[in-house]
């Protein structure tokens, strides 16, 4: 495989889904990450935890909900996303990573002010609503991630923050990940998802879309499902901020990171500018 126009450039990858559960799947991305900082690339790891935060949820009898593709969040499920992403699912991540032969870090969007976030509604059949402690982010703090990248080290971010009156609000991964990614000129944002790529007419398998651009994906966002929302969402705010290419990716493949870079967009969806 050859990256090698991606030497010395960053990528934003956002890992979720299934590849977070089974166990090849978690073993193939610490290996791609590996393979791709071994080739000279500036790698930024973004992680969610959905299917880890609903088991912990119920295992609480605590009632989950999502509305216009974002979860609900009160106080007492911002405590149990909090512990999961960042006592569970992070150092799992930062485990496998290390264990692959790379040199990761964890870190949070509290750490260093990394993710400065403020309360967002979302919008629930196009009516603006407040799912409670759910943020927005509205400035990144680079600074941080640049040391750790220019010292080698693979960042691995839980997307939680605090907003200016230090309340934790639950950040969508999708959402840190375009944020991050635009902060830092990124060369690409790749969205690991759990289906084959975008489609214009889902579930039909005829309708997958190879390439696009952002004013196209503008018009079809309307049109979407809701869990696809955030994820497109994210991307759009990434390529307005200056990023090159944005790769939506199936994350049920071992090993379809690196393919689907080695291919630019063949395994998937790529959104240009």
């Amino acid at each position: 495989m050859n990256f090698e126009r991606f030497k010395g450039r960053t990528l934003v990858v956002k890992y979720g889904g299934n590849a977070m559960i089974e166990p090849v799947l978690k073993r193939s991305f610490a290996s791609d990450i590996v393979t791709l900082t071994s080739n000279g690339i500036r790698v930024v790891v973004v992680h969610g935890g959905g299917p880890q935060i609903n088991e912990m949820l119920a295992r609480l009898s605590i009632k989950s909900a999502f509305a216009g593709g974002f979860r609900v969040t009160d106080e007492e499920t911002m405590a149990v996303v909090q512990s999961v992403l960042g006592g569970v699912v992070q150092p799992e991540i930062v485990g496998l990573i290390n264990q692959s032969g790379g040199n990761s870090v964890g870190l949070s969007g509290i750490d260093a002010q990394l993710l400065q976030s403020e309360r967002r509604d979302v919008l629930v059949e196009g009516v603006p609503t407040d799912i409670g402690l759910v943020g927005e982010v509205i400035a990144v703090n680079g600074g941080i991630l640049h040391t750790l990248l220019d010292a080698n080290y693979i960042p691995v971010v839980s997307s939680f923050a605090s907003n200016s009156s230090g309340q934790v609000l639950n950040i969508n991964a999708d959402t840190a990940a375009g944020a991050i990614a635009g902060s830092l000129a990124a060369e690409a944002l790749v969205v690991l998802t759990d289906v084959a790529g975008l489609y214009r007419d889902w579930p039909n398998q005829d309708s997958i879309i190879r390439e696009l651009g952002s004013l196209e994906l503008r018009e079809l966002l309307p049109s979407l499902e809701s869990g696809m929302v955030p994820k497109m969402e994210a991307c759009l705010r990434a390529l307005e901020l200056g990023i090159s290419q944005a790769l939506i990716v199936d994350g049920r493949i071992p090993h379809g990171l690196l393919a689907a870079l080695d291919k630019d967009g063949a395994y998937g969806t790529r959104i240009l500018p």
